[in-house]
């Protein structure tokens, strides 16, 4: 298992720094293939421009996944010959949270939350999860953006403790808060 977290604000450049963790990787390890698991989901034009944009940036080689919801499932399908870079967990979360419009209830979300975990945690797939540091701003007023709030702190509290690696970003640096790689 190896797994990688890259943390950040908006546009700090957490993306970028995580394509470079896993063509470092992919230097390392030639015959891997690259996956990058894309969870947006293209619901008004802002969204498509971001997702053109990133997909330009990435450039070639890379093989494309668009799973807004079932990661858990998603990385049973990876071995040993493969690196993975999920982009993004916070937009997953998101996801999960206001699954078909309905908001789950907290015991939903924390099951979702624990089968992925348990998925990381024995996958054989190198992985770079690309998440946003949320909970470092005000705190929203409604009672399910809070709730939002809440759980993506705990969810990158649960993946930092099963990454080898987490790294903070801030302007595009790289702030290495865990590094268990040896």
């Amino acid at each position: 298992m190896a797994i990688q977290l890259i943390l950040g604000g908006a546009r700090s450049g957490k993306s970028h720094y995580a394509e470079q963790q896993a063509q470092l990787w992919l230097a390392e390890y030639p015959s891997s293939q690259l996956h990058y698991v894309a969870t947006a989901t293209a619901c008004d034009l802002e969204m498509q421009a971001r997702i053109a944009h990133h997909q330009q940036q990435r450039g070639q080689g890379w093989l494309e996944h668009e799973e807004p919801l079932a990661l858990a499932q998603l990385f049973t399908q990876f071995s040993e010959h493969d690196i993975v870079l999920v982009d993004c967990l916070t937009l997953w979360l998101n996801n999960v949270i206001y699954n078909d419009g309905q908001v789950l209830n907290k015991k939903q979300i924390e099951q979702q939350l624990d089968q992925l975990l348990a998925v990381l945690k024995c996958s054989k797939a190198r992985i770079v999860l690309v998440s946003n540091e949320v909970g470092m701003g005000i705190v929203p007023l409604g009672e399910v953006s809070r709730l939002f709030v809440d759980y993506a702190g705990w969810m990158n509290q649960a993946m930092a403790k099963v990454a080898q690696r987490v790294v903070f970003i801030c302007a595009g640096l790289p702030l290495i808060l865990k590094d268990n790689n040896g």
